[in-house]
């Protein structure tokens, strides 16, 4: 069976009725400006006659791809509505954004990826700071692609142009006082180590609520998910701390396992135990009861890190647009080189008496 013969430029301009040089400015983005009429007539043409555009040969060809590289540890939970939402933005700022999971932090395919994000000349990546290391991401960004991180801190100035984190230290700090003010003197954080500088935010803003209660919380500790032996952990804690006790979770999932052990031990929420968890998943709506937790602004995250990245392809897109339509949005961040996107608690059943 043969292969279908390619729709040529030059035939789109016949069935437009618009030159050649007009087709490749419309179809290839070229900078030369053109009627929102001719664009309708271009890109209408190019439908009818099936028109597939060589991103590769036109990127070569102007040393612009109009395509950005994402790199996250997995596709699931915050990772995966994270992707969802800088597509949306990119989308909207003219470019497409391709999509990669490090696969658990497996070697292999955090370097496949790399050679892929290479060889498509991606004007710009986006990479969870959990999803490389510093000497793979260098690697990329030697090559003259600008780095922007979500959830990165501290990275080295070399590697990255700037971060757009949320602001874990002040959701766990504030999760600490609304806890003491539900009448908890006992608290306990219960982590993720694995999560590495994403737990580490969480434990720092702990601690620091911790400290702003020094003589009115009488015990305090920080345990890890992984190691826990859910049961026994909170028949301990029942039996050591007085009631109510307060737990601040990792996140979302981390909780829900917290508040099945409760039901099976007969521990009442939130009379003898009060949890916050983080996220706001849809387990923290309609689990019961209703999960306390911080809801994360994925939209805003998403416009702040592509907005970074236009400032430094020298871009003004549509998202600058709609990030300053925000009612929270500070045009002065964009200078910063890390950005604190604050979350949103959301009090549900679980710390309401």
């Amino acid at each position: 069976m043969s292969k279908p013969k390619q729709v040529t430029i030059v035939e789109v301009a016949k069935e437009a009725g618009v030159s050649i040089a007009t087709v490749s400015n419309v179809l290839n983005r070229g900078g030369i400006r053109s009627s929102k009429e001719t664009i309708h007539k271009v890109e209408l043409a190019a439908e009818r006659l099936g028109y597939r555009r060589n991103t590769m040969a036109a990127g070569l060809s102007r040393n612009k791809t109009y395509e950005l590289g994402l790199i996250v540890p997995g596709l699931n939970g915050y990772y995966g509505l994270l992707a969802e939402h800088l597509q949306i933005e990119a989308h909207n700022s003219g470019y497409h954004l391709s999509v990669f999971s490090s696969g658990g932090f497996d070697p292999e395919i955090e370097r496949r990826n790399l050679e892929v994000l290479l060889q498509r000349r991606v004007d710009g990546l986006i990479c969870h700071g959990l999803a490389m290391g510093f000497e793979s991401t260098r690697s990329i960004v030697k090559s003259g692609t600008p780095l922007i991180l979500i959830n990165g801190w501290d990275w080295p100035e070399d590697i990255a142009l700037g971060a757009v984190n949320l602001g874990f230290v002040d959701a766990c700090e504030q999760s600490v006082r609304l806890l003491v003010e539900r009448g908890c003197k006992a608290l306990c954080y219960v982590g993720s180590k694995k999560a590495k500088a994403v737990d580490e935010q969480r434990r720092i803003g702990f601690s620091r609520g911790i400290e702003q209660y020094e003589g009115v919380i009488q015990q305090y500790e920080m345990v890890d998910a992984k190691e826990l032996q859910v049961d026994a952990f909170l028949r301990n804690l029942h039996a050591k701390f007085p009631s109510p006790v307060g737990i601040v979770a990792f996140d979302d999932h981390v909780a829900l396992r917290i508040i099945s052990a409760a039901h099976k031990l007969g521990i009442e929420l939130p009379s003898q135990l009060k949890i916050v968890g983080i996220n706001n998943d849809y387990i923290a709506e309609h689990c019961f009861p209703g999960l306390t937790s911080w809801d994360i602004p994925y939209t805003y995250q998403a416009k702040m890190a592509i907005g970074k990245l236009h400032t430094k392809l020298g871009q003004k897109g549509e998202s600058e647009g709609s990030v300053e339509n925000l009612d929270d949005f500070d045009p002065s961040k964009m200078a910063s080189r890390e950005i604190n996107v604050p979350l949103t608690l959301i009090e549900r059943s679980t710390t309401n008496s």
